[in-house]
């Protein structure tokens, strides 16, 4: 089965390999997120390996790939051990199935008067926390159709409806990693930069291992952007609005597509092995509003089967609440805020909250209208860009959020996103104590060594400031 040759020539990228997925097993089967020294050096460990398997290897592409595979099918029959949203998936799914609109009832509305619409309603209640299950979902369609599909093949089971998920999920990152290295190929950039994605503890551990969807939107924003880079803009279209509807965070950057459309009047070559000398007309201004159009269009139709007049209330409520009323993890928010208590004496995240959007806007406009972005690299990133002001000045930052960050600076030459990846552990030692409450020092840490090595790229580093400005 095995190649006794293969394997002396490969012996040393086999064991980093090998040792990585002991790792991963501890971390899958035996951590408790309150563990926190057990966290943190298995974490540690985990990328110091990803590191130098990268750093010495990176020319066995082949090889790298199948660990990335072999990794993620570790945590395959694991419950997840840092987050508990997938219980909340779980019940959204089975609430689809039992003829429920998810969008139209919070779990607490029917435990609180003793009502159980789903099996183990109860102890899925439990599972997702009093918090999440006083909330009416947020989580999109395409979302929506996964989570009924995991309840269709799993039944009653808990842990099978992790493994439907977890199997999404793993795909995903195999299209990511397949479309990803086209693209990078078509950049004339290094393949095996998206090893730095699809081989980082971080991604492995919060999308494969704690079953966050981020990996699905993030195959459909890089496979919509491989389309577009070969003129391809009305799948590319369709395709990004499935990426919307997985998470909303691409529409971040439909202001950043202006330039591309309208300024970028080069015919695009497509030629491959089936298709010789063949290219695509310019794009234009025109195209650009039928681009906006198809996303919309697609988004919409994505979302008909669930619409009712409660539903957008619902859904607006709670897509606001991110910006008035949760806080985890911040940065430049904790500092507004803490201005905020020495004025008022009070926590006036309701007013610093709506402030969010409005720098948001201004930022996008300004990275609009004001850097060039008529290039696929350009556009990358800006993209990179958007996304990091945007969560900079978050009030709640999850590490799961970070995965858009490292795909997209896979495409840059940028690393500030990946040693946040690394930082964004110390996020989980708040839940070393029982209220679960943040060590301000330990954010402050996280965001000191963040934010150094942004200025420092982003400000001083002389070969990155011709990229950025």
């Amino acid at each position: 089965m095995f190649n006794p040759a293969v394997l002396r020539l490969n012996r040393s990228p086999i064991l980093l390999a090998l040792v990585s997925a002991i790792l991963y097993a501890i971390f899958a089967y035996d951590l408790v997120r309150t563990e926190y020294t057990k966290l943190i050096v298995l974490y540690t460990l985990l990328f110091v390996l990803f590191y130098r398997l990268i750093n010495k290897h990176s020319e066995n592409f082949r090889l790298l790939a199948i660990f990335a595979i072999f990794l993620r099918v570790v945590f395959l029959v694991a419950t997840p051990n840092l987050s508990q949203d997938f219980y909340r998936f779980i019940w959204d799914g089975r609430m689809i199935i039992e003829g429920f609109n998810p969008y139209l009832f919070t779990p607490e509305s029917f435990i609180s008067i003793g009502k159980f619409p789903i099996a183990q309603a109860q102890e899925l209640y439990q599972g997702m926390g009093t918090l999440n299950a006083s909330h009416f979902t947020n989580y999109p369609p395409v979302k929506q159709f996964i989570f009924m599909i995991a309840a269709l093949f799993s039944g009653k089971s808990i842990l099978g409806s992790a493994l439907v998920f977890r199997i999404f999920i793993i795909v995903a990152d195999i299209g990511t990693l397949y479309v990803g290295t086209k693209l990078l190929q078509r950049l004339k950039m290094p393949a095996h930069n998206i090893f730095w994605y699809i081989l980082n503890p971080f991604i492995i551990i919060e999308l494969t291992g704690s079953l966050h969807f981020e990996g699905i939107m993030i195959f459909f924003l890089i496979l919509s952007l491989y389309l577009l880079h070969l003129g391809k803009w009305k799948t590319a279209a369709i395709i990004f609005a499935l990426s919307v509807s997985v998470k909303l965070i691409p529409l971040l950057f439909l202001p950043l597509f202006f330039q591309y459309f309208t300024k970028n009047n080069t015919a695009i070559d497509i030629t491959n092995s089936t298709n010789q000398g063949s290219t695509t007309s310019p794009l234009n201004f025109g195209k650009l509003i039928g681009f906006y159009g198809i996303i919309g269009i697609t988004t919409l139709v994505l979302f008909a089967p669930f619409y009712s007049s409660d539903f957008i209330h619902n859904y607006a409520e709670t897509v606001g609440l991110w910006f008035s009323r949760f806080e985890f993890n911040a940065s430049l928010y904790y500092i507004a805020r803490e201005i905020g208590y020495t004025i008022t004496g009070y926590n006036e995240i309701a007013i610093i909250g709506k402030f969010i959007p409005i720098i948001t806007v201004v930022s996008l406009l300004m990275l609009t209208f004001f850097r060039k972005n008529t290039s696929t690299k350009q556009l990358l990133v800006s993209m990179l860009f958007a996304a990091s002001i945007y969560y900079f000045i978050s009030t709640t930052i999850h590490p799961w959020y970070l995965a858009t960050l490292v795909i997209l600076s896979v495409f840059t030459s940028f690393k500030f996103p990946l040693v946040w990846s690394f930082m964004i552990i110390l996020s989980y030692l708040a839940y070393v104590n029982t209220q679960n409450a943040e060590n301000l020092w330990i954010v402050g840490l996280e965001y000191l060594i963040v934010y150094s090595v942004f200025i420092w790229e982003v400000f001083i580093k002389k070969d990155h400031q011709k990229a950025v400005f």
